[in-house]
């Protein structure tokens, strides 16, 4: 299905039954179809909606580079525009930052009933001396190579060049979405950790390297009402390299499958 809000033409879809909602936000560079086991895992109980974000699968792109608060703003809309008025959030890498952000706020036009975050982003890693010599070389080298005559005498091998900088993510996005990731994963999230009043799991690959488990014992430790399931020997991906257990603890969690659903 589609919806255009603010001129923007989105993709999403709603699965399931019952009377509560459920909302799945999506981990950078995904498309909503990537997380249709998290949907099956509880659209026995919720309705469940997923959707591709701005700049995302088959939505249109922001016009604009949008911050974390931006793309949060739009969420509001569209949940506005589908009618949805309390929701239960879940979300995955970005969609966790996303979620963070929210439930931080002072206020919402919409309640959170509880958080589901899965392998969440939010907290900027801690550099080893190693990794801030590479990232400074990376300055200095986009310093030189950014000069515009450099640039006209060796144009392949500054393009060449340019084409291995950066996470698999920020390379096969568009220069928009490439400063709105910028921009993400400069905001360090863990001082809206505590401000987060919403019963929180989260659920963790112990084998995940892009937000590790030090990430989930810190959100463990600062979000006062969260406990933490960890998957062992899954990554950042742990809904879909564990499924069956996945589906598990979401089932349980809910209190799905005993006629009931406590959430």
């Amino acid at each position: 299905m589609n919806i255009e809000i603010d001129g923007y033409n989105i993709n999403y879809k709603i699965t399931g039954q019952g009377d509560k909602y459920a909302v799945i936000l999506q981990g950078w560079g995904t498309t909503m179809e990537l997380y249709d086991s998290v949907a099956a895992s509880i659209n026995s109980a919720f309705k469940v909606v997923q959707l591709d974000l701005p700049g995302f699968g088959k939505s249109d792109e922001p016009k604009e580079a949008w911050n974390l608060d931006a793309f949060s703003d739009f969420f509001c809309k569209f949940l506005a525009a589908l009618g949805i008025e309390e929701t239960t959030l879940i979300g995955h890498s970005y969609g966790g930052r996303m979620i963070i952000k929210m439930a931080a706020r002072d206020s919402l036009p919409f309640k959170i009933r509880n958080i589901v975050l899965i392998d969440s982003a939010g907290i900027i890693p801690i550099r080893t001396t190693k990794q801030k010599i590479k990232i400074r070389k990376y300055k200095i080298m986009k310093k030189i190579l950014s000069n515009r005559v450099i640039y006209f005498l060796f144009p392949e091998v500054v393009d060449e060049w340019k084409s291995r900088q950066g996470s698999a993510d920020y390379r096969n996005s568009s220069e928009i979405m490439k400063k709105c990731m910028v921009m993400a994963i400069n905001e360090d999230l863990t001082d809206r950790l505590p401000l987060i009043k919403q019963d929180t799991l989260l659920i963790w690959g112990d084998k995940d390297t892009a937000t590790p488990m030090r990430d989930a014992k810190i959100m463990e430790e600062k979000i006062p009402n969260s406990g933490l399931v960890v998957l062992e020997g899954a990554g950042h991906f742990s809904y879909l390299e564990q499924p069956a257990k996945f589906s598990g603890i979401m089932r349980s969690y809910f209190g799905i499958g005993a006629g009931n659903v406590n959430s």
